[in-house]
């Protein structure tokens, strides 16, 4: 399989700036996979999603090497507004994104600048709310909504556009953990309902740990870490670097140094009883 996303020595820094905001980025993302992007604040984590869709190099002013292809474009060569019909992306300031008076009318917005057929957008409105189960906020203003609802809206006018892939920067930011746990369960929903690539910038590794595919670290603007949740979560460099660790890796790493082992590191609370039971019953 090829990957819907890769980077090969990618750089960029911002115009004005000596310092690089990211540097020598090496990845690749595989079309389904819902991957992490975390680190310390400044590592260069929103700048890397910038690239994505092409607001790098095209909106922000810079010096830019290396390649970066995503599902088979040139983010030099081809301009945001091609690019933006395959990577929908999620602000962490939601209110810069959400601009329209009603829901039906922020969802409608992207359509109506592909010139696409009236039925074809109302058809697109309906399955979108549907789909996050937001149709009774069809006709109220986005500012009128809750952080968790002003959500769920971007997500459906990004969805609407039909991406392959989904960006996500620090998505809870504002939204307190029940809200979260929603977002996180809508987006696993999402994910294997319309097979979506998803990518997550995002600090509560709690809750996050089970659902994702790969966790990329980086710091200082490079990656320095990448794999999958349990191989990344337990390497020592992520305490040295500031990251919160997830509770039920540390508990993992509490009991090694008892001298009590569990039989991988678990990632969600239902995998932590089952090991535990199975460690008292020994």
């Amino acid at each position: 399989m090829s990957p819907i996303i890769e980077a090969l020595n990618l750089s960029f820094r911002y115009a004005g700036e000596e310092r690089w905001a990211i540097k020598s980025i090496n990845l690749k993302i595989y079309p389904g996979e819902l991957v992490l992007i975390t680190g310390p604040s400044g590592c260069g984590k929103t700048t890397l999603c910038r690239c994505f869709n092409g607001l790098i190099p095209h909106f922000y002013e810079g010096e830019l090497e290396g390649i970066l292809i995503v599902d088979g474009l040139s983010i030099v060569e081809n301009k945001t507004c091609k690019l933006a019909q395959r990577v929908g992306m999620v602000f962490q300031n939601l209110e810069n994104q959400l601009i329209m008076l009603s829901v039906e009318d922020e969802i409608a917005f992207g359509l109506e600048n592909l010139n696409l057929p009236r039925d074809t957008i109302k058809e697109r409105i309906n399955e979108v709310l549907s789909i996050l189960g937001i149709e009774h906020l069809r006709y109220k203003s986005p500012y009128e909504l809750s952080g968790g609802e002003q959500q769920k809206v971007a997500i459906a006018a990004c969805l609407a556009m039909k991406p392959k892939i989904l960006v996500l920067d620090e998505p809870t930011a504002h939204l307190d953990p029940l809200s979260s746990k929603v977002l996180f369960d809508i987006l696993s929903s999402i994910r294997k309902r319309l097979n979506l690539t998803i990518i997550l910038v995002e600090h509560r590794l709690d809750m996050v740990a089970s659902i994702v595919d790969k966790v990329i670290v980086m710091d200082k603007g490079q990656i320095i870490l990448q794999g999958g949740p349990r191989e990344v979560f337990t390497t020592p460099i992520i305490k040295a670097i500031g990251i919160g660790i997830p509770k039920l890796i540390l508990l993992y790493e509490d009991l090694l140094l008892n001298n009590l082992k569990l039989d991988f590191p678990p990632l969600n609370i239902n995998e932590a009883e089952l090991l535990l039971r199975k460690l008292l019953s020994r």
